[in-house]
């Protein structure tokens, strides 16, 4: 069998595997050369591709011929990652029309060059879009500060509450787009993404749904198989797991979002590092193991937060007291890696503890092998208004925790030990 026939039976066959399969092996032969026969797949560090001829070059601007030109207009490194994200998130995704209609995915610079162009592939002047109260900081601040200079406008509303979502459907049935955390960073609120892309679609057939899947991954949580048709993601985080790359990713099943996603790729330039997407490709082959402890270390310190007595309440998808627990049980497989707690003592007291802990690294991001705690009001959400930040639940004493890999039991005794100064 010639290799290039070989390599697309190879991906058809890895879409009827397990997770843990696709994480190691989906997209591996593609774009690769030819009889190269490398175990790992290649690093293309080249801006440029050479032609064999003047025809061939001609061919593969016209769009002709398969191949590759110029590395912001797609690379081989990047066609690997793109692949296996795309067997990921879209494997049990069940189309209308699966001869014309695909799972896409365009790997970006970072989270937010995803975001933005997401934003810009689908929104033109005059439109609205309606988001989710809680968002990442700089995810406000396009919305609040940069989408409305190119009268883009959007409506913000607590999309876990069904009810005031619908209701801010019916007053806004023209807007373009719904897009939402779930979990949201760093409340932990989740939103049912079945029920709003359900209730969405009742009131306008053509709206897209955008959710930003970066806190969960698609190890607990695949928003296109809820009726979701744009899903994000932060791949700095949970998908690479080593806090070393910078990058996001958008996958689709629209194709008109896909293909003027990839404009946006070719006239704005976001496009991301061959060696930073080989990176990241790398960490996509742990997620699976490293999701599993990430999950079983963050419930048994939920566990011990909430018990403590110097601990006001913990906000965590795992625990039973948890307001969305029975939701998250429901819509993911598992429950995550990270926790938001505020403790007796507000700010002060959340201070002399992140300035107490040792094994915690004080620092913003998450999803790293290692533990990671922040203070959100002054730090990633600082950005947004005060009133604000305390209406959706930032208050001025929450401390957000990003569990890492560490025995469970030393991290217990390192917050203990914090806790014991507060």
């Amino acid at each position: 069998m010639e290799d290039s026939k070989r390599k697309d039976v190879i991906e058809k066959f890895y879409l009827d595997c397990g997770f843990a399969t696709r994480a190691l092996h989906a997209g591996e032969h593609l774009g690769q050369p030819i009889g190269s026969h490398a175990h790992t797949n290649a690093i293309f560090q080249t801006s440029t591709f050479v032609f064999e001829n003047v025809d061939d070059g001609a061919k593969l601007f016209d769009h002709k011929k398969q191949g590759f030109i110029y590395t912001r207009l797609g690379n081989p490194t990047v066609l690997v990652l793109e692949a296996k994200i795309n067997a990921l998130e879209g494997q049990k995704v069940k189309l209308a029309d699966p001869e014309h209609v695909r799972i896409s995915s365009l790997v970006f610079s970072s989270g937010m060059a995803a975001i933005s162009s997401t934003m810009l592939a689908i929104l033109k002047g005059g439109d609205k879009i309606i988001r989710g109260d809680v968002v990442y900081g700089s995810t406000e601040d396009l919305f609040t500060k940069i989408l409305p200079r190119y009268h883009v406008n959007s409506v913000s509303v607590d999309t876990s509450d069904l009810a005031a979502f619908e209701k801010t459907m019916k007053a806004n049935p023209d807007a373009k787009a719904v897009f939402f955390e779930t979990p949201t960073n760093p409340t932990m609120a989740i939103t049912d993404i079945r029920r709003v892309s359900e209730i969405a679609r009742s009131i306008n057939k053509k709206i897209h749904i955008i959710v930003d899947n970066t806190f969960a991954t698609p190890y607990l949580q695949r928003p296109l198989e809820l009726g979701a048709d744009i899903v994000l993601h932060s791949t700095t985080k949970y998908i690479c797991g080593h806090g070393v790359v910078i990058g996001g990713v958008v996958v689709t099943s629209d194709e008109k979002v896909k293909d003027d996603l990839y404009q946006m790729m070719v006239d704005l330039g976001p496009s991301p590092s061959p060696f930073d997407t080989w990176l990241v490709n790398l960490g996509v082959k742990t997620l699976p193991i490293r999701m599993k402890q990430h999950c079983s270390n963050a419930l048994k310190i939920a566990e011990y937060l909430e018990k403590h007595p110097k601990v006001a309440w913990v906000a965590y998808p795992g625990l039973k007291s948890f307001r969305y627990h029975e939701l998250a049980k429901k819509q993911m497989d598992d429950f995550g890696g990270i926790l938001a707690f505020e403790l007796k003592g507000g700010f002060e007291a959340g201070k002399k503890l992140m300035e107490s802990v040792h094994l915690f690294t004080l620092a913003v991001s998450l999803g790293c092998v290692d533990s990671l705690i922040q203070h959100p009001a002054s730090m990633t959400h600082h950005s947004v208004p005060p009133e604000k930040r305390l209406k959706t639940g930032i208050t001025d004493g929450l401390v957000r925790i990003s569990v890492g890999l560490e025995d469970v039991d030393d991290l217990i005794r390192d917050l203990d030990r914090a806790l014991q100064k507060v």
